[in-house]
């Protein structure tokens, strides 16, 4: 009697089948394990921020209970309940969404692999489903981690290398010049120079992201020739001038660097100011501190008003006002300098956005990212590890005099006549002066930017008349996506339906009409 292949008297079969159910079974508790293990890693990135800023919150509140009435205690108390509240359900309904979402991308792949499994037909049965699963686990669990630490030597500048021009320094700053990555290009020595100021919290490897994979904001100047410098902040954590720097520190010391630059190529300099450091290049140069130095200024999603930050706002006002203190993110350094924790100010951005950024929201965004590659041969990109690695290990500790300028322009409007809210040498600082003072300002913002909303950006437009370059993408984009000068928006081109002017093409037409 010959046994029909496939059939139940077929012991090979009954053989298969035992194995695939004892390798999807072996499949489903290795993902699983991973599973809980990538998890506990993104809860744990979110509430690390939390344990600090409980800890910042009781240091204050010890104090400032005795010194307010119980009965307003009590209701701020409420109503810190209740903020709270609200953001854990925000969380809670952005984790649901992204578990649906993702949810949906693979319930078509499950139960087509159980009826190919139970009905013995081709495609991928339940087995080759689970082994999948149990590969994506594996790249969220431990090839993904492992990436993003393994991108460290490639991401940002690295200047113990040596591979960029120490120029100057002073207490608090060192400024460097960026050389070009690509070894055909040479410096134009003669060339208008470019004086780049990163952002305090953000840090200043964001603006040499990835330089040999051409995704760099800063040598995207480099690499057409220009002049390129940028300022560095030095570790605020060892360097105590920079724990008491002050906005006026900020100006002068700029000047400085200024005075080198403009002294060694023979022009004025163009100020390139990116998040927070375009704020600040705004602010020195209405101070007047450096006329006769800069006759053109970029600004690359800048706060310049923080007041008409829909997200920020509408975060900050739904907290209890006995609670809205920079007191509350304020750490001690042994020294008993105060500086403000870069780290809790990083959170208190992912709390803004809560509902996308919950550790389940931003777990299953990765997952989703890797799912779309259908599981065979998942490659992690460069860009991904090197976003991840930054948003990891770079949130910067600040000086309190230099969060207070920011933490003022987001509470207190521009006046109708254009003045800023904050002073600098006892000087207000109003916006018409750099039309009056001849400077050319370029403002880029993107589209998309939930940090730095366009109407932030593009506050100056209410007082004088400024040239504005939309970049799809959110806040990063230009540092990173659109600095490939390959890329549909590359900084050196002109794009877009108005033919609207990269920073780079803007400092490139600067040189040629002098």
């Amino acid at each position: 009697m010959v046994k029909e292949k496939n059939s139940p008297n077929d012991p090979d079969f009954l053989n298969d089948i035992f194995r695939k159910n004892v390798s999807a079974f072996s499949h489903l508790i290795s993902a699983s394990q991973n599973y809980l293990s990538a998890m506990s890693k993104y809860a744990n990135d979110f509430m690390l921020p939390y344990l600090i800023a409980i800890s910042y919150f009781n240091n204050v509140e010890k104090y400032k209970v005795w010194s307010t009435s119980p009965l307003e205690t009590v209701q701020s108390y409420m109503d810190l309940l209740a903020f709270n509240l609200d953001l854990i359900s925000r969380g809670i309904s952005g984790g649901m969404e992204a578990i649906n979402i993702s949810g949906k991308m693979e319930m078509e792949n499950a139960i087509a692999a159980m009826f190919n499994t139970l009905f013995c037909a081709d495609g991928e049965d339940l087995e080759a489903f689970l082994a999948r699963q149990t590969k994506m686990m594996d790249v969220m669990a431990n090839r993904y981690p492992q990436a993003i630490q393994d991108i460290e030597p490639k991401y940002g500048f690295h200047f113990e290398r040596d591979d960029n021009k120490k120029v100057a320094e002073t207490d608090r700053f060192i400024l460097y010049q960026i050389l070009p990555t690509d070894k055909k290009v040479k410096v134009n020595k003669n060339g208008k120079p470019v004086l780049i100021l990163p952002p305090y919290v953000l840090g200043a490897n964001i603006l040499g992201f990835l330089p040999y994979e051409n995704k760099s904001y800063t040598h995207c100047f480099a690499n057409q020739g220009i002049p390129t410098y940028i300022r560095i902040l030095k570790d605020i954590n060892t360097t105590e001038a920079v724990q008491v720097m002050t906005g006026e520190d900020d100006a002068l010391d700029t000047r400085l660097f200024c005075e080198k630059v403009k002294k060694r190529h023979g022009k004025p300099v163009t100020l390139n100011g990116y998040c927070q450091g375009g704020f600040f290049a705004v602010c020195n140069l209405l101070s007047g501190e450096l006329d006769g130095l800069i006759d053109a200024l970029i600004t690359c999603v800048a706060p310049i008003d923080g007041t008409k930050s829909r997200g920020l706002a509408n975060f900050f006002d739904s907290l209890p006002q006995r609670f809205y203190d920079l007191a509350y993110g304020t750490k001690t350094l042994p020294n008993g300098n105060k500086v403000v924790d870069g780290k809790l100010m990083g959170w208190i951005y992912k709390l803004k956005s809560i509902g996308d950024e919950s550790p389940v929201a931003t777990f299953y965004r990765d997952l989703m990212m890797f799912g779309r590659q259908g599981g065979k041969d998942v490659k992690i990109s460069k860009t991904a590890a090197a976003i991840n690695y930054w948003m990891s290990n770079e949130r910067n500790d600040l000086p309190i005099e230099i969060t207070h300028m920011s933490f003022v322009s987001y509470n207190i409007p521009i006046t109708k006549n254009g003045t800023l809210p904050v002073t600098l040498f006892g000087r207000k600082l109003n916006l018409k002066r750099l039309q009056e003072k001849g400077i050319q300002w370029l403002i880029c913002y993107g589209e998309s930017d939930d940090l730095v909303e366009k109407e932030t950006a593009l506050a100056p437009l209410d007082y004088i008349d400024v040239e504005v370059t939309p970049f799809p993408k959110g806040h990063v984009a230009i540092a990173t996506s659109w600095s490939n000068p390959t890329s549909a928006c590359a900084l050196h081109t002109r794009f877009g339906d108005k033919n609207y002017r990269g920073p780079v093409r803007f400092q490139l037409d600067l040189e040629d009409s002098l």
